[in-house]
C-alpha cells in the first residue's frame, strides 16, 4: 500500500490514492510491455521485502502519479513497502536531511553537481562496477551516461554513485510543417545545411529564427543551451567535459569559437524576429509564438522538448508543429551525433537490500516503459532495450529515437558548473554578449568570475 513521506516542514503531501490508476488499468501481461524483464527481476528479487523511502523532484500531481505507477510494479513484485516524498524545494530539503543524518533511502535529483557534493561527504552508497558496465552496455552512448553518475568519494576515488533515469533532449529545432511545405524548405541534415536554410529564408523575405532568453532571475539560460550544443558540434566531448570543470578555460579559443557561431546567428537583425535587441527582453516561453502567426514571423526555434507546453493550446504535434534534431557539422563528422540534454539521477542514500534491488529494477525495460506509456508524459529513456512502440505519442517516440541514436550524450553544461557560474556569470554573460559584447569579451568576463572561485 503506497504511503506518503514527510521529510521536513516543506514536504509536499502526495495524494497517492489515485496514483496507481495506470498500474491497475494495465494488468501484468497486457500490452506491448517487456513483462519478461519483470519476470526475470522477480525471480531474483521477489522476496526482498523491507521498506523504502524516496525523495524526488516530482512534486506536481501529474508527475508524482506517473512516478508512483512505476514504483507500484516494484512494490507489488518485491513486497517492499514504499513511501514517496517530494517538495518544491526538494534540493534544499535533500541537503538538510543528509546533513541531519536522516536522508531517504533513495534520493533522486536532476543536479549531478549536488550529488557529487553528497558523494564527497560520504553520503552516497557506491553502486558498483557492475552498474557501470551495465550502463555502458545497455544505454545508448552508455559510457556517457555511466560517467554522469560517477563522482569522487571521500577517499578521492571516482566510483559509480548514481543511476540515470528519465531523460530530456535539448538538441531540438522546432518548425511548422505547413510553413516548410509552402516555402519548399527541407529539414537540414547538417549544420551547414541549417545555415544555408537560414540564408535561404532571408533571401525569400522571411525571418529564420525566433529567439528569446528572458526568464526573470534566470534570464540568459536559453542562450547557454545554444553554446553547449554548439560546443558538442565543433569540439570533442573531452573538451566539453574540461570546459564544464574549467580545466578548459572559458576564454579558450575553442569556447570563443562556439560563442562566435551563436553570435553569427543571433547578432544579425535579419536572422531574428524582432531583431537582436528583442532577444534579451523576449520571454523564452513566448518566443516560439512567431512559428504560428500568419504569415509566420519565423520558421525555426531551438529549444528543449519541454517547450511544446508553451505552444498555443489548439496546436497539434506533427500537424501544426514538429521538430528535428539539431544536426552536426559535416566538417566535424568525426564527432558523430552528439545530444545535449538533462535528466535525473537515482542514488542510494541509505543502504539496504531493498534499495539495491530498486537499482536492479531500473535496469528492466519495464521500469521505463511504464512511464513512457502514460498520457501527458514527458518521459524519455536512453535504455536500448525498451519497446519504442509504448511511447504515448509520436513526438516522444521520435525524441526517444534521437536519444538512442546519439553517439555522445552530455548533460546541460551550465547545470554541471558551480552555481556562481552556471546559474550566474554564464547567464549574465550571454545577455551581455547578445547585447553587444564580443565573443572574446564575454568569454573573458565569465572566466574572470571562474577565477574568483578557483
Amino acid at each position: 500500500m503506497h504511503k506518503t513521506l514527510l521529510t521536513g516542514a516543506s514536504a509536499l503531501v502526495l495524494s497517492l490514492a489515485a496514483t496507481s490508476v495506470f498500474a491497475q488499468d494495465i494488468a501484468r501481461g497486457e500490452g506491448d510491455f517487456s513483462w519478461d524483464s519483470l519476470d526475470a527481476f522477480e525471480a531474483e528479487y521477489g522476496d526482498v521485502s523491507g521498506s523504502l523511502k524516496f525523495w524526488t523532484p516530482w512534486n506536481s500531481p501529474e508527475e508524482s502519479a506517473q512516478w508512483a505507477a512505476v514504483v507500484s510494479y516494484f512494490e507489488e513484485t518485491t513486497g517492499v513497502s514504499v513511501e514517496l516524498g517530494s517538495s518544491p524545494n526538494y534540493e534544499e530539503q535533500a541537503r538538510i536531511d543528509i546533513a541531519a543524518g536522516s536522508p531517504a533511502d533513495i534520493t533522486i535529483l536532476p543536479q549531478p553537481g549536488l550529488l557529487a557534493d553528497f558523494a564527497s561527504q560520504g553520503a552516497l552508497v557506491e553502486l558498483g562496477a557492475d552498474s557501470t558496465d551495465w550502463l555502458a552496455e545497455n544505454y545508448a552512448a552508455g559510457e556517457s551516461w555511466a560517467e554522469l553518475g560517477q563522482f569522487e568519494g571521500q577517499d578521492g576515488e571516482v566510483r559509480q554513485y548514481a543511476f540515470p533515469f528519465k531523460q530530456e533532449v535539448k538538441s531540438l529545432v522546432w518548425y511548422s510543417p505547413d510553413n516548410f511545405a509552402e516555402a519548399g524548405y527541407e529539414v537540414p541534415e547538417t549544420f551547414e545545411d541549417l545555415l544555408a536554410l537560414q540564408d535561404q529564408i532571408k533571401a525569400d523575405g522571411g525571418t529564420p529564427w525566433c529567439i528569446g532568453i528572458e526568464s526573470g532571475g534566470a534570464t540568459g539560460w536559453p542562450a547557454t543551451d545554444w553554446i553547449e550544443d554548439i560546443m558538442l558540434r565543433i569540439n570533442a566531448p573531452e573538451d566539453y567535459d574540461a570546459w564544464v570543470t574549467n580545466e578548459l578555460k572559458f576564454n579558450d579559443p575553442k569556447v570563443v569559437a562556439a560563442l562566435d557561431v551563436f553570435g553569427d546567428i543571433v547578432k544579425d537583425d535579419a536572422n531574428v524576429a524582432g531583431g537582436t535587441a528583442s532577444v534579451a527582453t523576449t520571454a523564452f516561453g513566448d518566443s516560439p509564438a512567431g512559428l504560428f502567426t500568419i504569415p509566420p514571423q519565423c520558421y525555426l526555434h531551438k529549444q528543449a522538448s519541454f517547450i511544446a507546453a508553451s505552444f498555443p493550446a489548439d496546436t497539434q504535434a506533427g500537424v501544426d508543429y514538429d521538430f528535428f534534431y539539431l544536426p552536426p557539422y559535416e566538417a566535424h563528422a568525426e564527432l558523430g551525433r552528439p545530444v545535449l540534454g538533462s535528466g535525473t539521477l537515482v542514488s542510494i542514500t541509505r543502504d539496504s537490500d531493498a534499495a539495491r534491488a530498486f537499482i536492479e529494477y531500473l535496469k528492466t525495460p519495464l521500469a521505463h516503459e511504464i512511464w513512457m506509456a502514460q498520457d501527458n508524459s514527458a518521459f524519455l529513456s536512453a535504455h536500448s532495450g525498451v519497446n519504442l512502440d509504448v511511447y504515448s505519442s509520436d513526438a516522444l517516440r521520435q525524441q526517444g529515437e534521437i536519444l538512442l541514436e546519439a553517439t555522445t550524450f552530455r548533460f546541460d553544461g551550465s547545470d554541471m558548473m558551480p552555481g556562481a557560474i552556471g546559474a550566474g556569470a554564464f547567464w549574465s554573460g550571454m545577455v551581455d554578449f547578445v547585447n553587444g559584447l564580443s565573443a572574446q569579451e564575454a568569454a573573458d568576463q565569465i572566466q574572470a568570475a571562474w577565477d574568483t572561485i578557483d
